[in-house]
């Protein structure tokens, strides 16, 4: 199958799918199965960290569907409790070899750990070897505000491609969309219909919100689909994460239709600036909640 998905194009020139799977919180024996029924029905991006347990499954997916390596755009992450250096290269050819890939396609450094900076700055330097090396196609980051940015930029040789974050109706980041923009980083929304807040109770559910669901009956979709739309017309890319072949299918059904101006500034409107997630400054190293 053809995939369904726009690219965006990112600053060293590679084109990434515009949308994704996630597998956070998709136990192994799940995600096997998830990942192939995502590229059976045209993902082709599909998105993994070392903190998730499930990388194995990731690359067992990607063979069992039968589409060739080089087709599947794939990201993992490196986890904060394996900062440092050496540590950090020492962690990709972990989760190289739980993927079973010569190559990876994104690799990103999944907190800023500003408490302790240093060990970010030389997960950076190791990541960026691994860059030079041709090892991995893009580097990048998670969970960045644009401080953080700025004080790893200042120490680095490249720039992050991407920057993974919380984002949905609830949470805008607009200041971090800017600064990223600015910098040529490509924001990425991890949670991007709002499951974070359903995860942990931490708020109201996007998915609801009756402004929401009413532009789901105007365009005849579901309010998955239209958040999910909303954020491409926005310029985000997204990786929402599912298990159930149904929400996968429904997921990238979202290319057909584009939110008129007055019903994304709806959306925008829903703004709480409220996190469901940790907050990027003062998480620490340790098992990863997201």
């Amino acid at each position: 199958m053809i995939a369904k998905s726009f690219t965006i194009d990112l600053s060293n020139r590679i084109a990434m799918p515009a949308l994704g799977l996630g597998v956070f919180q998709s136990g192994p024996e799940e995600t096997v199965a998830a990942v192939s029924t995502a590229i059976a029905d045209g993902y082709r991006l599909i998105d993994t960290a070392a903190a998730y347990g499930n990388e194995a499954e990731v690359g067992e997916g990607i063979r069992a569907s039968g589409i060739d390596r080089a087709e599947i755009f794939v990201t993992t992450k490196l986890k904060p409790d394996d900062y440092g250096f050496e540590e950090a290269l020492r962690a990709f050819d972990r989760s190289l070899a739980a993927l079973g890939f010569d190559t990876l396609d994104l690799y990103l450094l999944h907190w800023p750990l500003p408490k302790t900076f240093e060990s970010t700055v030389a997960s950076w330097k190791a990541a960026e070897r691994l860059l030079s090396e041709g090892r991995v196609r893009a580097i990048g980051v998670c969970n960045f505000n644009p401080n953080h940015l700025d004080a790893l930029i200042a120490r680095a040789d490249v720039v992050p491609v991407i920057n993974q974050v919380e984002l949905h109706p609830f949470l805008l980041q607009n200041d971090l969309r800017a600064a990223n923009a600015k910098l040529g980083i490509v924001t990425q929304a991890w949670s991007p219909i709002g499951g974070v807040n359903r995860y942990w109770e931490s708020g109201e559910d996007p998915l609801t919100h009756p402004v929401i669901v009413a532009l789901a009956e105007k365009y005849g979709k579901s309010p998955a689909q239209v958040i999910l739309r909303w954020h491409l017309d926005r310029g985000v890319s997204v990786i929402p994460k599912s298990v159930k072949p149904a929400r996968i299918a429904e997921n990238i059904d979202v290319f057909d239709f584009a939110l008129a101006t007055d019903d994304i500034e709806a959306v925008d409107a829903l703004d709480q600036n409220k996190r469901g997630g940790p907050d990027p400054e003062t998480r620490a190293a340790g098992p990863i909640k997201r």
